[in-house]
């Protein structure tokens, strides 16, 4: 049975640990991981440990699969990890439609979504999910100490309230 939940404070370890085994599938296909394990992991757990209050989490059986944040509590889902035993099984899909629910009911118009340019799966996900790619850059990222090609994806949640125009406004 899946379920979600607020992450709890002692929750940190297992997170970080879902966290960097999603990382280490997701880069291991794109053939960057050993060099950046060590960074890597240091970052999941430091995140998990700080940030524990914006993560959401999603569990089978009561067991945690994976986790989603929004670092600052807006528009954008700062990190998703799905546990590679438990991807394609629908627990992506059940914790993005949580997280999405929250920011609807924030009143937030749209979600935002980041990830690695190459990691075509997650791309792939996130467009099946009604995301569309709306940038390409490279920058740093001081989590893993590295610069990182990455694509930003966004979804309106709330439709746009069109403008009257014409005679009688």
């Amino acid at each position: 049975m899946i379920s979600l939940r607020n992450a709890r404070e002692e929750d940190f370890e297992e997170l970080a640990d879902i966290g960097l085994r999603a990382w280490e599938g997701a880069m291991s296909r794109i053939g960057e991981t050993a060099s950046m394990r060590g960074n890597a992991r240091q970052a999941f757990r430091n995140f998990t440990m700080s940030a524990w209050l914006t993560i959401t989490v999603i569990e089978v059986n009561g067991q945690p699969v994976g986790w989603a944040s929004r670092e600052r509590l807006d528009e954008t889902i700062s990190d998703f990890w799905i546990d590679p035993p438990f991807q394609r099984q629908g627990c992506g899909r059940a914790l993005l439609q949580s997280v999405e629910a929250e920011m609807v009911h924030q009143g937030l118009e749209k979600a935002v979504v980041q990830t690695h340019a190459r990691n075509n799966e997650a791309v792939a996900f996130f467009e099946a999910e009604g995301y569309s790619i709306h940038w390409l850059t490279v920058a740093y990222s001081p989590k893993i100490d590295r610069d990182i090609e990455s694509v930003g994806l966004s979804k309106q949640l709330i439709a746009p309230t069109p403008e009257p125009y014409g005679p009688g406004i």
